[in-house]
């Protein structure tokens, strides 16, 4: 089904609070263009649950040339344990080498992680996402109180959208709580980053991520010397317009 035949309002209400496998087995039988964005423990879930419906799932990741090595190795980790193929998306070498060359390696801790992000993270992902009618991302309303307390199961994309395209967004693990997280990742034995085991909740590029305190807020440690209101790196822009 694309997405103009998709019925957003009337699914989204009916599958608010239905289970993340049924959310995703609804969003795989709909859509045939559709994938993955992966990264973190809640990504692999998806992957985790996906693969059980159809094993020939369309997993993407972002490379931004700044993550954690632990990061990587988890990357490769579950490609090898589920068997699957995970796209590689890399940033503009260009825009790169321009942006380290007139403000250096590390001008997000002056500037914001806006410009930084939009080269690594955001331009990367929209070429991807102009390719697809939906994508399914690992979003939590408890993830972060000030940006993502109102992110629904489904939803029309508002960030990547445009006037000659809707995109369907899907966040299956939306009411999920960290437990539940962790206990389904014990439960099934699903792979997860060795960083978790350091302290880290949030795991994003290295420079901007750094392991919190006990009864600290996971998104604490992410671009801490910024504003809380502000802690999304543009691939989810839509939650500060809501």
């Amino acid at each position: 089904m694309s997405a103009p035949e998709f019925n957003l309002e009337k699914l989204a209400t009916e599958y608010e609070d239905r289970s993340p496998v049924a959310i995703i087995k609804m969003a795989l039988e709909n859509f045939n263009n559709i994938a993955i964005s992966f990264s973190g423990a809640e990504d692999v879930i998806l992957i985790d649950i996906a693969s059980k419906i159809n094993p020939d799932i369309n997993v993407f990741s972002l490379d931004t040339g700044r993550l954690h090595a632990e990061t990587y190795r988890f990357i490769e980790q579950v490609r090898e344990h589920y068997g699957i193929k995970i796209e590689a998306l890399s940033p503009d070498a260009e825009s790169i080498q321009k942006l380290v060359k007139e403000k250096g390696l590390y001008s997000f801790y002056k500037d914001g992680h806006k410009e930084c992000c939009g080269i690594r993270k955001v331009i990367p992902l929209r070429r991807k996402l102009m390719n697809l009618d939906a994508w399914i991302t690992g979003q939590r309303k408890d993830q972060s109180p000030d940006t993502r307390n109102a992110v629904p199961v489904i939803e029309r994309d508002a960030a990547f959208s445009t006037s000659e395209k809707e995109l369907i967004k899907f966040n299956p693990l939306s009411n999920w709580t960290s437990t539940d997280i962790w206990e389904y990742i014990r439960n099934n034995d699903v792979p997860f980053n060795a960083l978790h085991q350091q302290g880290f909740i949030s795991i994003g590029c290295e420079p901007c991520t750094r392991a919190v305190l006990p009864n600290q807020h996971e998104r604490e440690g992410r671009w801490w010397w910024e504003e809380a209101t502000q802690k999304e790196c543009g691939l989810h822009e839509g939650n500060l317009k809501k």
